[in-house]
Parts: C-alpha cells; sequence; structure tokens
C-alpha cells in the first residue's frame, strides 16, 4: 500500500468550521490530516451567544451523567467540529475521524513540515477556542 498523505493544518486566526468542513473532507478522501494550534482558532460570534451556545451543550449531559459529553479543551473541542461534519456512526465516517488529529501546539513531528492556512478576515466579533475554554 503507498504512503498515506499527511497535510498540517495551522489553526491559527482560522474560523473554527471552516477548518472542520476542510478537515472532514480531506480525511473522507483518505488523507491523513493534522491540525495545529487549535487554542488559537476563532469562534465568530458575539461573547454571550458563543459562550450561551457552548454551555447549553455541555449542560446537556442531564443529571445522570450518562452522556452525550462535551468537551471543554480546545483540540478537543475541534475533533468535536470535524466529527459532526462528518458520518461517524458510520464506518467510513469513523475511519475517516481516526484519520484527524488535533493539537494546542506544533508537535516535533511536525515542526518543519508544510502548513495550510485557512484564514479569512473577520468583520465580525469573536472569540478563541482557549478564551472559551476559560469561561466554560
Amino acid at each position: 500500500m503507498s504512503e498515506q498523505i499527511t497535510i498540517v493544518i495551522d489553526a491559527t486566526k482560522g474560523i473554527v468550521g471552516r477548518i472542520a468542513s476542510y478537515a472532514a473532507k480531506q480525511a473522507m478522501l483518505g488523507k491523513k490530516v493534522v491540525i495545529v494550534n487549535c487554542d488559537h482558532a476563532v469562534v465568530s460570534g458575539t461573547h454571550n451567544n458563543i459562550v450561551d451556545e457552548y454551555n447549553t451543550l455541555r449542560r446537556k449531559g442531564g443529571s445522570s451523567m450518562n452522556g452525550p459529553f462535551f468537551p471543554k479543551n480546545p483540540e478537543r473541542l475541534m475533533k468535536r467540529t470535524v466529527r459532526g461534519m462528518l458520518a461517524y456512526t458510520q464506518q467510513r465516517g469513523r475511519d475517516a475521524l481516526e484519520r484527524v488529529m488535533c493539537y494546542n501546539a506544533v508537535p516535533l513531528e511536525f515542526a518543519n513540515s508544510k502548513k495550510i492556512t485557512i484564514v479569512k478576515e473577520l468583520k465580525t466579533k469573536s472569540m478563541t477556542l482557549a478564551e472559551l475554554e476559560k469561561i466554560i
């Protein structure tokens, strides 16, 4: 079998949804996707709306705490967003999700590799996943 292609995405100042949709598409095509600097990724919207939305998702766990479990860490939030864009209940979606790795920093093995940036100028209010982690 041939060597698997690895795509490294730098999430610094990139919008979470745009990065996640690109990563999901590439993973479905059979490529290994590595997303670095997830804590610097941006969620667009007003501060209160973002916090309310994520707190609502985190509270859905219920009183018995049997799930669903919603992450708080930036790299886990990014992976959860990618998961939402895949058919993860089917085998091909599960395989694609296994090909996606998220990190808050740049690991040594990817330090010298070429990184893709998906940055679009924001004209709205926004906050990073690191700021969101401290609040929720």
